[in-house]
């Protein structure tokens, strides 16, 4: 069925791939282990996040191989919302799985991002841009021209190896690798951010919807 015969909300989708994400916390952020019932370190979240799809369906609309860049602010408490997002496409996108990327990343498309529906309370808008996501050795880059520069690296424990948390209930998904932020610069929507040696995370995604 054509994808503009059936209505948003309804339209089964699927990412598989990974996400990191670099806020303001200084050390590693509380809302992975709280749910977000302990605020930010600083009282409130800046972050950008970037997604890499390595598979990806939006009904019949194939976005994989395609990467989306992320702006979030939150005022305090994760799930008491008032959130302010935007979202970067990327330029390789057709238009439908353009329109199919704003669905899901403006929480319209149901499933593991419906949240964003309900706690964003401010979409700043969503367009088309160069979005690279790289990764060299153990470090993952985001770049979206000169508004989004970032870079993360995890954390080194034990033996040198990743410290990761695992078998969470946060909504990313239930393993999160302990990162940092090497370059953590966003120049975007009249903010200036610049978050280097501040908390990130890497994370393995599944997501799904509309349930």
């Amino acid at each position: 069925m054509a994808l503009d015969t059936l209505e948003v909300g309804t339209v089964p989708w699927t990412i598989k791939g990974e996400l990191i994400l670099n806020c303001n916390c200084t050390v590693f952020c509380p809302c992975v282990v709280s749910l977000g019932q302990h605020p930010p370190t600083e009282g409130y979240c800046q972050a950008w996040a970037g997604v890499r799809i390595d598979e990806g369906q939006y009904g019949d609309e194939d976005i994989s191989g395609l990467n989306v860049g992320l702006m979030l602010e939150i005022p305090g408490l994760m799930g008491r919302g008032n959130w302010k997002a935007a979202a970067y496409i990327d330029d390789r996108a057709t238009d439908a799985a353009y329109d199919g990327l704003v669905n899901i990343f403006s929480g319209a498309a149901r499933g593991t991002t419906g949240l964003f529906s309900v706690l964003v309370s401010e979409f700043l808008g969503a367009e088309r841009a160069p979005v690279v996501f790289e990764t060299e050795g153990k470090a993952r880059r985001l770049m979206v021209g000169k508004k989004i520069q970032g870079e993360v690296v995890p954390v080194e424990g034990h033996k040198g190896e990743d410290i990761v948390v695992t078998n969470t209930q946060y909504w990313m998904g239930p393993d999160i690798t302990v990162a940092t932020a090497t370059r953590g610069r966003v120049r975007a929507f009249g903010r200036v951010w610049d978050f280097d040696g501040r908390s990130a995370e890497i994370c393995q995604i599944d997501w799904q919807g509309p349930r």
